[in-house]
């Protein structure tokens, strides 16, 4: 049924009474208005300077990769460090799952194209694996290194469709947490390079590992770079000022420890010289049977130098891992290694293919260092307990079917089980090989067994050229401040130095050239709290995760734009 109107007769008009609001109710409904408009104006204009399409949000992920990448050496340019994990965040607040996953893996890939080329060039050169294989093998060890950057962005776009704010919160922890993984993962643990290291170049900063591990400098500058997410995000919000001061407090901080605090670091006194020979012997993955005589000139030399050193210093001379299976098994080798010791009055510590009958009765090889003490006898040995991966054992060799034909002894050591901790003169040491200095954890297990100094035996010669020797340099050098405890490292060539234990290098070598190095060094008792309690604060990162991943499974998800 309709409804009309009344009719209005002609001639006559129609009166319309219209109530009006007040003054003060139009001027409150005034108000109103223009402040949902200003937030709804800054509302639009924060989507619109952080929205960005899926296209864009991938390629920042893989220049991201790069700027970190760009922060270790031989770029060496560690203030990028400090944006590029902001980048990721950034990227990460918006899009799907599969999308993060994507951002992720790109982002590793980037980083370790970049920051690790030297891998395929160690495969390449010294497997040495045809082009494709090579580069096979670099892919999958990308491909298993990966996965922790790939977890992140996944959590943190997980995180982010439900609560922006709390993402960026958990971005820096979740980031200290996955760098734990990294370095624990049983068989494909890769903890080179972490975010943590760039920040280490500096003395004064350094010296937070002492207490919380090269850990504390990750969650540092993650959360510097997380500060500036916030700041970013704030742009175009009345709140903008409170992230614009935290950023400038932080950085002044930041700035006032890097430049004045090194002054302030403590200078600790050597009491004790070690002579350090750097053999520069030419890499070879083949061994002539007269690989001796071939080389006598240059054996010859490496005797002279010894000697000469041990016998102007009494005390001790090292020997680095070395590019040739010396072993004391063989005759020869062992005579010439019990005349070193003998004829310089001095201990002899040393790199050594260590030979032992297997369980199944053949022989078990180790790489191994040993010592002779100035009577020849041998005195200590230690087998190396983390191998690397694909150089000097094959993980998984059903599955990586076609790196099987690395030459040489890869696939064919077998792991250390024992911390050693040898005995000189005035105190204890410990001895780790190579790849094993960029492990935390396994350098504090020597210094928790007694070592009051560290050695750290390396043959740097497989990575040529490239930047490879200066990271591991970079890396080693912390494991002395961690500890309070000198570091002497003994290269093949290069580089060779003496690090006290703050992390000052007091003495170094020329890389690529034969000699013999004095290195200062002392033995130290102290303990620090990072030796004590271990890792203390990526274990508390974790935890903090897991935390903040269970509120935010309490929150509802955003259904994420296609």
């Amino acid at each position: 049924m309709r409804t009309r109107n009344p009719p209005i007769s002609p001639g006559r008009s129609l009166r319309v009474k219209v109530s009006r609001p007040s003054p003060g109710v139009d001027a409150r409904r005034s108000t109103g208005i223009a402040e949902a408009a200003r937030r709804s104006q800054q509302t639009q204009g924060r989507r619109s300077a952080c929205a960005m399409s899926w296209k864009l949000r991938i390629l920042l992920s893989f220049l991201a990769g790069i700027l970190l990448a760009l922060a270790f050496p031989n770029f060496n340019l560690p203030p990028l460090a400090w944006i590029a994990i902001a980048v990721l965040i950034m990227v990460s607040l918006e899009g799907g799952l599969g999308e993060a996953a994507l951002r992720g893996l790109l982002f590793g890939v980037a980083f370790y194209l970049f920051a690790t080329p030297w891998i395929y060039t160690v495969m390449r050169q010294y497997g040495p694996l045809p082009p494709w294989e090579a580069a096979g093998v670099v892919a999958l060890m990308i491909l298993a290194a990966s996965p922790y950057f790939v977890a992140f962005t996944l959590c943190v776009t997980w995180i982010a469709r439900r609560d922006k704010s709390l993402a960026v919160l958990a971005a820096p922890f979740l980031w200290v947490a996955l760098e734990l993984a990294r370095a624990r993962m049983p068989d494909i643990a890769f903890p080179w390079n972490l975010l943590g290291y760039t920040a280490a170049g500096n003395l004064a900063l350094v010296q937070l590992s002492s207490i919380t591990g090269i850990y504390g400098l990750s969650l540092v500058v993650a959360a510097y770079n997380t500060v500036v997410v916030w700041l970013i995000r704030s742009r175009g919000e009345s709140r903008w000022r409170l992230p614009a001061a935290v950023l400038a407090m932080f950085t002044l901080v930041l700035l006032a420890v890097a430049l004045i605090g090194p002054r302030l670091v403590p200078t600790a006194q050597a009491s004790q010289v070690a002579h350090l020979v750097q053999t520069n012997l030419p890499q070879s993955m083949e061994y002539a049977a007269n690989w001796d005589a071939l080389h006598a000139g240059d054996m010859s030399e490496l005797d002279r130098i010894s000697i000469t050193a041990g016998q102007r210093d009494h005390g001790l001379v090292v020997w680095p891992e070395v590019p040739a299976p010396f072993s004391l098994t063989q005759a020869d080798f062992a005579r010439r290694a019990q005349g070193i010791a003998r004829n310089s009055g001095s201990n002899f510590l040393l790199g050594v293919v260590g030979l032992e009958p297997g369980a199944d009765g053949r022989l078990a090889a180790y790489n191994s260092a040993a010592m002779l003490d100035p009577e020849g006898r041998e005195t200590f040995q230690y087998d190396k307990i983390h191998l690397v991966p694909f150089s000097e054992y094959v993980p998984w060799r059903d599955f990586f079917w076609f790196a099987k034909n690395l030459t040489g002894l890869a696939g064919d050591f077998r792991s250390g089980t024992r911390y050693a901790v040898g005995e000189l003169p005035g105190g204890h040491f410990s001895t780790f090989i190579c790849y094993e200095a960029v492990f935390p954890n396994e350098v504090r297990r020597f210094v928790l067994d007694g070592a009051n100094l560290l050695i750290n035996l390396s043959n740097d010669g497989w990575f040529g050229r490239s930047a490879a020797p200066a990271q591991h340099l970079q890396m080693a050098r912390v494991r002395a401040v961690e500890h309070h405890r000198w570091l002497l490292r003994d290269t093949n060539n290069g580089f060779t130095v003496s690090v006290d234990p703050y992390g000052r290098v007091v003495a170094r070598m020329a890389p690529d050239i034969r000699g013999e190095l004095d290195a200062p060094y002392a033995f130290r008792s102290d303990t620090t709290l990072y030796t004590r309690w271990g890792d203390w604060l990526p274990a508390m990162c974790v935890a903090v995760s897991l935390v903040l991943l269970l509120m935010a499974s309490f929150r509802r998800a955003a259904v994420a734009p296609k």
